[in-house]
């Protein structure tokens, strides 16, 4: 596929580039005043007598003809029996007038300061949609004609970066829009385009002066500090006193070669020691100017240098793809134009920082993981199903005794890693890309045909595309032939037909290397025809190792398979132990390999197969053919290359992969060659790819293993029992200003209900907070309501409305803001009824519950009253996906049997069996699977004495296991407490 160049120095563009994206040309010209005609000034003069008239003339014709129009005293209760006349109903519309009144002039005054000032977008007066469009053309139109109009109002000269993009759209509108309603837009259209064609002749005759006076400023990104990393909005926050101005310092260094070699092309990627070209208006002590004695000699040459891009800024030039076929060669798929932009996962969008009012930013959060949704998804998964071992574990007492319901709570790197794996996740596509293959390879096998050898796969606006080694014929359907016979190509509305099929993987050996354009390649490790060298950085090599490691050991397109990893990650294990294996060293794999190696070419043999793939297919398929990837990072030696190669020359057929890490990129036996740049290229010249790498850094490979440890379900506890994130006032002073209810259905006491389509949105927004309670990321946030993406305006627009429904305390502090490290945070007083159920449990059975007895068996019959049945339990279809990625719907069922239990061993203390069976079989509603809970049924109806009963107890419980039979301690229990139970269910059945 021909890669699609950005725009060219003459002003040219092809593929999908557009004008507004190509970078501006800085060079000094000419500037042309646009002279003001007479329509300019009748346009001011009535705007001038417009806003007079309604400004000043409206109050004071109010006052004069209707005079004060509410009661001069406190009105009694005759009042309301009064009768309405045509006088009080004057009243009322002068009321109401007064309001309006009082609404436009805040307008007007919002509207002349933003224009004054400069500083950012106009603020939005609540309300005001049609009475500040008014006021806003009249405020324009009046400070059309001012002679200094452009320079005392910067603000507007943000119109002009980017022409088409701010004029196009509103008359289009206006053409759009029928009636009155489109002569407003279209007047509005033409106002907004005449003050951006003057803010920006003025902003061009600025810069040509400032070029003129070599008082250009500049800003270096500063390294991180800690946790903190600068960022564009806090650059603009410090030096242009608005971080929403951050979009001017990004188009002013868009692609310019930086002093690394690289570019700035996404606005939250910067990094260390870059140079940033400042607005005119910047201030602050951090900035220096050119030439300037107090910055280092070096430091000012990289500025000088860095100056001379200004001018012919642009995206670096295509490289030509290989244009043949070879067995050995990777080619880049035709991809066929989008459909829908929306349908882009969240993880695959590199989005500029949130102009939020939560003042959050996209900064700080490992941006390898962002951007890396099917390693995301893979380390997500395997991350919640430790957990909830972890819970199973701790609730059965099964080691190091109970450690509660709540997981140890992530901090620092590790927080900020969680949050990037939630924001990355495209669990969506993990899925599609599992059930396409596995539903190609049951085709295959319907079909008595053999599995294709894929060297390659690649995804392109959720197609998928298969390069095979050699053409296979005609594909079954859906799926269909490519751009040539070696490709295959699924379109992703075929691949959403799939269902789940018992077959086994096909191509388990699929991994990630990086993204070319709008395609993410998979390269099949096992097989490559041979070594695949890697060459670079150590560092760099080590990066791009880890992420092959972690999404080898934790996708989801794999059944089985071994990675025996040598030379590095050591530290990994956590990750996946029963996939992950350390060697120390070239001698221990070289050992292990030829053993394997001989055995499974044995194998082959007396199963008739002449490889693994026809292995995975019908009756044969057997967990001998899960692949086997060596990962090496270690330079071998000469005479351990040669043995490596010769490993290797058959590797493909067995199911064996090596990647192999080398420093002079000569590699004996080496049949793929790759080199990782410093700037994060991933280059195979041969095989003509040039791809944006996918790397895990050691930093953020430490902060993923630390959530894998602390879920460990084999690990001691640390510490004392971890206690609820969010314990609350249980007595009756404690009572909540919104109170949710999520155990059941869900309900909200103390909000009016939203109008419109926006109610579910909002009621699903409050919800994530309300199960998160220590703060969620605005990235978080918004990849959870929208999976597939969603613009920072929508996002904002949301953040703006949840905050205003949910409103503020007697106190005046808003029920939504922002912590320092700018996560969403509820405040106390909006409580759900699951913060409730923990906090009546915690002080049960670790706070005044635990010295009185009356008041422990108060707490715990509450807290089970509470519980009305599953999390959420009405929740709309398509909605809430995001709970797949939480522990909620493990840790609920677990807290309400340990409540049930707790209650039923306070009744059992004074001998009470019936109570404690009512409270077993409440607890049975919404925990139906703990055994636990049966188990002490068991022993509570035997309390009763009730032979009988205990016999039909036991045959219910046969009938529900079906198939599998009763769990062993369960059927233990049975022995100890009715012997003859056998029998008689037998009897029953």
């Amino acid at each position: 596929m021909p890669r699609r160049s950005t725009s060219s120095s003459t002003g040219r563009s092809t593929g999908n580039s557009t004008a507004s994206n190509a970078p501006r040309n800085r060079t000094p010209q000419a500037v042309r005043v646009r002279r003001r005609s007479f329509g300019d000034f009748v346009k001011a003069f009535f705007a001038f007598v417009a806003l007079l008239v309604l400004v000043v003339g409206v109050p004071g014709a109010l006052a004069v003809l209707i005079g004060w129009p509410l009661p001069h005293g406190a009105p009694g209760l005759d009042w309301l029996q009064r009768e309405i006349t045509v006088d009080t109903f004057l009243r009322i519309l002068t009321v109401i007038v007064w309001l309006a009144w009082a609404q436009f002039t805040a307008c007007v005054l919002v509207e002349v300061k933003a224009a004054l000032s400069g500083v950012g977008v106009p603020g939005r007066v609540p309300g005001a949609g049609p009475s500040q469009l008014l006021a806003r053309q009249l405020v324009a139109a009046l400070l059309l004609v001012g002679a200094t109009a452009a320079s005392l109002t910067p603000g507007l000269s943000n119109l002009g970066h980017s022409l088409e993009g701010n004029q196009k759209p509103t008359v289009a509108a206006a053409q759009a829009t029928p009636g009155i309603f489109a002569q407003q837009q279209e007047q509005a259209a033409s106002t907004a385009a005449a003050l951006a064609e003057q803010a920006s002749h003025a902003q061009a005759d600025a810069g040509h002066s400032a070029k003129q006076h070599g008082d250009t400023k500049y800003y270096r990104i500063q390294p991180p500090e800690g946790r903190h990393h600068d960022s564009l909005w806090e650059i603009a926050q410090r030096h242009l006193g608005d971080g929403r101005r951050y979009k001017e310092i990004y188009e002013l260094n868009k692609d310019r070669i930086q002093p690394d070699g690289s570019r700035l092309s996404e606005a939250s990627l910067i990094r260390p020691g870059w140079i940033m070209e400042m607005p005119g208006d910047a201030h602050g002590g951090e900035l220096v100017e050119m030439p300037d004695a107090h910055v280092s000699p070096g430091v000012q040459q990289q500025i000088h240098d860095y100056a001379k891009t200004g001018d012919h800024a642009q995206g670096g030039g295509s490289q030509a793809q290989g244009g043949g076929h070879a067995d050995n060669q990777v080619s880049v798929p035709q991809q066929r134009p989008a459909s829908d932009g929306g349908q882009q996962h969240a993880g695959d969008q590199h989005t500029a920082p949130a102009a939020s009012s939560s003042n959050s930013s996209t900064f700080g959060l490992p941006q390898a993981l962002i951007g890396a949704p099917l390693l995301a998804a893979g380390l997500l998964g395997a991350l919640g199903r430790r957990r909830r071992q972890a819970l199973w574990q701790s609730a059965l007492g099964a080691v190091g005794g109970r450690r509660g319901m709540e997981p140890p709570m992530p901090t620092g790197d590790a927080a900020d890693a969680q949050d990037a794996l939630l924001i990355g996740a495209d669990p969506d596509g993990v899925r599609l890309l599992d059930r396409s293959l596995r539903g190609l390879a049951a085709q295959l096998a319907g079909e008595s045909r053999a599995l294709p050898t894929v060297y390659a796969a690649w995804l392109s606006n959720g197609d998928l595309h298969l390069q095979l080694a050699q053409p296979a014929g005609k594909p079954p359907a859906p799926w269909q032939l490519g751009q040539d016979q070696t490709f295959w190509m699924l379109a992703r509305t075929d691949a959403e037909r799939y269902d789940d099929v018992d077959t086994a993987a096909p191509y388990p050996g699929l991994v990630s290397l990086g993204t070319m354009d709008d395609s993410r390649l998979l390269l099949n490790l096992e097989a490559v025809p041979g070594i695949v060298s890697l060459s670079g950085r150590e560092a760099d090599r080590a990066a791009v190792f880890a992420s092959v490691a972690a999404e080898l050991a934790t996708n989801g397109w794999s059944d089985r398979m071994t990675i025996t990893l040598v030379g590095f990650g050591e530290d990994l294990t956590p990750l996946a132990p029963n996939r992950l294996r350390h060697l120390d060293g070239i001698d221990d794999l070289i050992e292990t390999m030829e053993a394997e190696t001989r055995q499974r070419r044995g194998a082959l043999g007396a199963a008739g197969h002449d490889s693994v793939l026809t292995g995975r297919t019908g009756p044969a398929q057997h967990t001998r053919w899960a692949p086997h990837l060596v990962l090496l990072a270690a330079q071998p030696s000469a005479e351990d290359a040669v043995r490596l190669a010769e490993l290797a020359s058959d590797a493909s057929r067995l199911g064996i992969g090596y990647l192999v890490g080398t420093e002079t990129g000569d590699l004996p036996g080496a049949a793929w060659e790759m080199e990782i740049t410093g700037q994060g290229k991933l280059l195979a010249p041969l095989l003509g790819l040039e791809l944006d790498a996918q790397m895990l850094p050691l930093a953020t490979q430490r902060a993923v293993v630390e959530l894998f440890v602390e879920a460990d379900p084999e690990r001691e506890p640390q510490g004392p029992t971890p206690t609820p994130p969010f314990l609350v006032d249980i007595s009756e002073q404690g009572r909540p200003a919104v109170y949710a209810r999520l155990v059941g259905p869900y309900e909200i006491i103390g909000l009016d209900t939203p109008d419109g389509d926006r109610s579910a949105l909002l009621h699903e927004a409050l919800a994530l907070l309300l199960l998160h309670r220590e703060g969620v990321h605005p990235r978080v946030l918004s990849s959870a309501l929208w999976p597939r993406g969603v613009t920072e305006d929508v996002r904002d627009a949301l953040l703006e409305r949840l905050a205003a429904w949910l409103g503020a305390d007697p106190d005046g502090s808003p029920r939504l803001s922002a912590d320092a490290t700018g996560r969403l945070v509820l405040a106390k007083s909006v409580v759900s009824d699951l913060d409730v159920l923990r906090s009546l449990y915690h002080e049960a059975t670790q706070g005044k519950g635990v010295d009185s007895r009356a008041v422990r068996g108060r707490l715990l019959t509450d807290a089970l009253v509470l519980v009305r049945g599953p999390l959420l339990a009405d929740r709309p279809e398509g909605r809430y996906r995001w709970l797949t990625h939480e522990i909620i719907d493990a840790q609920l069922p677990l807290l309400v049997a340990d409540i049930g239990l707790a209650l039923s061993a306070f009744h059992l203390e004074k001998n009470r069996a019936e109570k404690a069976i009512e409270a077993l079989n409440a607890a049975l509603n919404s925990a139906p699977a703990d055994e636990r809970l049966w188990n002490e049924l068991l022993r509570a109806t035997h309390a009763t004495g009730d032979e009988t009963r205990l016999q039909a107890l036991a045959a219910d419980l046969v009938n529900r296991s079906g198939a599998r039979g009763l769990p062993p301690r369960t059927e233990a229990l049975l022995d100890e407490l009715l012997p003859s139970w056998r029998s008689g269910v037998a009897a029953v059945g």
